[in-house]
Order: structure tokens, then sequence, then C-alpha cells
């Protein structure tokens, strides 16, 4: 596949006549990115151990140069072999069976410069409070290393003789500007870098756009799972004439306090290049400018993200999804504190951005399974159009959910998508859905949307906690059915009696036990 062609791992170690021990190597992912002349982009935080000045050096806000280095360390880019494969049935393939012109490239680099990528550093700091204890690549108090966030915006870029080609030029590659939340990525890195490259090499994890931040979108939230070792690496937009490079991956994953995210960050190509035009000046390397994407067509469908609100009570957020110009539903979660209901609603091309005052109407009690909250807006929406809710639920099928976790409050509701994996029903009737999109805090009461059929499938109630460890995980997690919900939606809209909710307090025994999450009579379970 082109995305895996333009790809690579770069590997950084000491030198073998270098006077003094230092350890290694270190490898992270990159791109190819120009031919003529070869150049590599890939991630700075490599370059760490060969510092004068250490980690402290990140906190500069220039480039620096070779000269910044103690000493100068062996680089080598490697890349996958040209290669084919015919069908071949059972493990004993004859050795026909893959055709390939040579082994593992192996090619000699030198450092041109360490570039901070400004735009990208702003982003950060205007998305992730520090408050909210982010990190990112891994878990440090698992693994002990101390996660130095200063070099997320530093990239490094090399100079590969053993690359050049007068009949190539620079990547395919589009502005991140074009990218909308919801659209398809397609994210290429190495996990682990260069450990077993035979195995690892430019693997492919395709996501969404979850979230966009920063000047011109300098930085992209992707629900496409990597791995450390794949920073540097690229994600890419399909496109009819081939995928764009959009973006390089900044970081594999990241934790929100004791909450696994499992989000990938990526720092907009766009962004980079704009703070490399001296480093690039200085290589004699023109850069075309970027290929236009024609932007996905929805048809007739509504946009998923003019559903989400961002509903605030007090010190509590969480998300709501409208189901009319004045209703909203909510988790009971949500609005327990009692405090004032602040409602905001995304802008789209009708409207800004507006803030609604809006009143519990309906609040299930704490012993419900069902957590859910009913609110009326004090004003109406104008020209909001109902979503269509669903009627049937298909094991399997693709699904999205759009919600104020991550960084939802910072900006805007982020789309994470991923299947229906399970339907639980009692008496034949579904009482709960369970997803594979990644949930996060302050999902709750957003909305989940069939990608299929673009219908409103549910609420989000909760991800999954295991109360023995202490650990989160946002890719299972659970839904109340539209079903359960839309028979007493059109009595309250019939009646205005908030009273239609009540026979979500009286659920049976059996769909309590659903929602406990275990099976009568048995220990309390402990999700």
């Amino acid at each position: 596949m082109a995305e895996e062609q333009a790809c690579c791992v770069v590997s950084v170690s000491r030198p073998a006549d270098a006077p003094e021990a230092v350890a290694g190597p270190w490898s992270c992912s990159g791109v190819v990115l120009s031919r003529s002349p070869g150049l590599v982009l890939c991630q700075g935080a490599v370059f760490t151990p060969f510092l004068r000045d250490g980690r402290d050096a990140w906190a500069q806000s220039h480039t620096l140069w070779p000269d910044a280095l103690r000493l100068c360390p062996r680089l080598l880019v490697l890349r996958p072999p040209v290669q084919t494969y015919s069908p071949v049935l059972g493990l004993d393939a004859p050795a026909t069976s893959c055709s390939t012109a040579g082994s593992l490239q192996q090619h000699e680099a030198q450092l041109l410069a360490l570039v901070p990528c400004g735009p990208f550093q702003r982003a950060l700091l205007c998305a992730f409070g520090q408050a909210d204890q982010w990190r990112f690549g891994g878990d440090t108090a698992v693994d002990g290393d101390d996660d130095d966030q200063r070099s997320l915006h530093w990239f490094a870029w090399l100079r590969v003789p053993g690359l050049d080609s007068v009949s190539s030029g620079w990547t395919p590659r589009a502005s991140a500007r074009c990218l909308r939340k919801g659209e398809g990525l397609l994210a290429c890195g190495s996990p682990f870098g260069a450990l077993c490259p035979d195995l690892f090499l430019n693997t492919l994890s395709r996501g969404v756009v979850s979230n966009l931040a920063g000047e011109e979108n300098a930085l992209v939230l992707t629900d496409a799972r990597c791995l450390p070792g794949t920073e540097g690496g690229g994600a890419f937009l399909p496109s009819p004439t081939g995928p764009r490079l959009v973006a390089v991956i900044a970081a594999s994953f990241c934790w929100k306090g004791a909450e696994w995210v499992g989000l990938t960050l990526l720092c907009s190509l766009d962004a980079i290049l704009c703070s490399s035009a001296s480093v690039l000046d200085e290589a004699g390397a023109a850069m075309p400018p970027p290929v236009p994407v024609a932007a996905a067509q929805a048809g007739d469908r509504q946009d998923p993200l003019g559903w989400a609100a961002l509903v605030e009570c007090g010190a509590a957020w969480g998300s709501g999804v409208l189901l009319d110009s004045r209703l909203l539903l909510t988790c009971r979660h949500v609005v327990e504190a009692g405090a004032p209901l602040r409602v905001t609603l995304v802008p789209d091309p009708s409207r800004a951005a507006t803030v609604l005052r809006g009143r519990v109407v309906f609040a299930t009690e704490e012993s419900s399974p069902f957590d859910v909250a009913v609110v009326e807006l004090e004003e109406s929406v104008p020209g909001f159009v109902s979503p269509r809710p669903a009627n049937t639920f298909l094991p399997g099928e693709e699904v999205s959910v759009v919600g104020f976790g991550a960084l939802g409050c910072a900006c805007g509701p982020s789309v994470t998508t991923g299947v229906l994996s399970a339907v639980v029903g009692v008496a034949g009737r579904p009482v709960m859905l369970q997803t594979t999109c990644a949930v996060h805090g302050g999902s709750s009461g957003g909305p989940l949307i069939s990608s299929r059929s673009g219908c409103l499938l549910g609420i989000v109630a909760s991800n999954t906690r295991d109360t023995s460890v202490g650990a989160t995980y946002p890719h299972l997690n659970f839904c109340i059915p539209i079903t359960v919900l839309q028979p007493l939606i059109m009595r309250y809209r019939r009646t205005g009696d908030p009273a239609a909710f009540t026979r979500l307090n009286w659920a049976g025994g059996r769909v309590r036990a659903a929602w406990r999450l275990q099976r009568q009579p048995r220990p309390p379970s402990k999700l």
C-alpha cells in the first residue's frame, strides 16, 4: 500500500568510536516526505540522550541545529522491501509464494535540524489542561520513565542520500484545514520502533478524526489505535486518487489521570512544514502545495454533531442528546447536583455556539438501572431537525459516539467509532447495548449513532471500571437503547406529564441484574 511505502523506522544509536558509554539504541517511526532530495521526518524525542542540555533543550523556542548534540549519533532509516504475495493455502508455502526485491532496506542518514512546531505547542497548552494530569505514550506510573511532555511538539528532519530519486518527488499530502470530525483516517507506524521490523514495520490502523484544535487544525485527535514506537509515523486521508499524508503521530496514546483515553495525538503536517521553512530552504527542498481533497458528501443525512450538547450542572458536566427543539436527554448522574443547568449547543452552518438554560423535568431514582434525566430547554433551538430513532439493532454493525469526553470541554464534542458488540435483551426486548467505541468521562448522555443508517440507537450511560485494580476500559461501554425510551418520550410529548417516564423506575429484577453487570445470586460484580 502507498501508506506503507511512505513510512519508515528511524534508529538512533551512539557511534562505534564514541568515547563514553551511551545506552540505546533508540527508535521511532518516520515518514519519507521527499525523494528529491531524500528527506525523512520523525519525532524529536529520540535525540534526547544526545542533547548537550538534555531535556532542558526542549524548553527552547528556536530550531536546534546538529551542533546542539554532544556527539553525532549514527542514524539508520529502515524501509520495507518491495514485495508481492501470491495466495497460498497452509503453512508449508513454497519459497516462490513471496517475491521480494531485496531484504529490509537500510539507509544512513544525517540530522538536519530539530524543529519546534509552535502552532501545535499552543494547541496542546489550550487543549490539555495541567489540572487534568494528562500523560502521553504510556503509563509512567508503571514504567517509571518520566514522560517529558516538553518534547511532544519537536520534530526531526533527516537527510537520507540513499533515498534520492530524480524520478520521484514529495509524498502527496493534504491540508489539515479540510479535516472534519468523523472523517476517516489511516494511521501507519511501527509499534516498538526498530524492534522486530519483520513483524511490526509500518502496520496500519483505521480510525476517524475524533477532535480538532489550534490554528488551522494544528492538533488532531484520532481513535486509530497506535502503540509506543509509532510516534513519527503518518496519518493519511483517503482520496479517490490515493492516500494523502495529512498529519504525523505525536503520541501513541494518552492517559487523563487514572483513565486510559486510548486515543492517538497527531500534529498537522501543515503546521510542521510552516515551522520548518528555514530548514527546508537550507536543504534546497522546493515544497509543492498540498493536493486538494474533495470533502466527503453527507447526502441527505443529518450531522450527528448537531444532536450533541454540553450539559453543565454546577461543577459537574456531561453530554446530552437533543430530541427536538426543546427536549434533551442526558444521564441522571450528570444533573443530580441540583444546580441550575447550562446547555451549550454545538455551532453549525446555521447557528453559532448557543448557551441555553434548562430544567430537569424528570430524573430516574438512584435505584433504577436506567441512568436517565429529561431536560426541557427554556428556549427553542431554531431549525432543529429531530434525529430518527432506530427500531432494530444489529450486533457487529459500525457505530459512533458523539460526546464531550476527552477534549470535549476545550474543543467541542469528540467522535469515536467502533462496532455494536452486544445487544443484551430481557424477555426478547433490548435493555442494554455494548459498543467498542472509546467512551470517556464527560461522554455520559451523548448519542450512539448507527453508521449504516444514521439513526439514533441510544444514549451513553457509562464505560467500564474494574474496581479491583482501578483500571478504566473506554472501549467497553454501555448504552441505554432508544427503544426503551422512545414510547415514553412519545407519551410525554402527547400529554406533557413527566410521570410518563416513571416506568423507568419499575424495571424488573432481570433488567436490574443486567445493569449491575452480574447474574444473581453471585458476589457483587467487580465492574
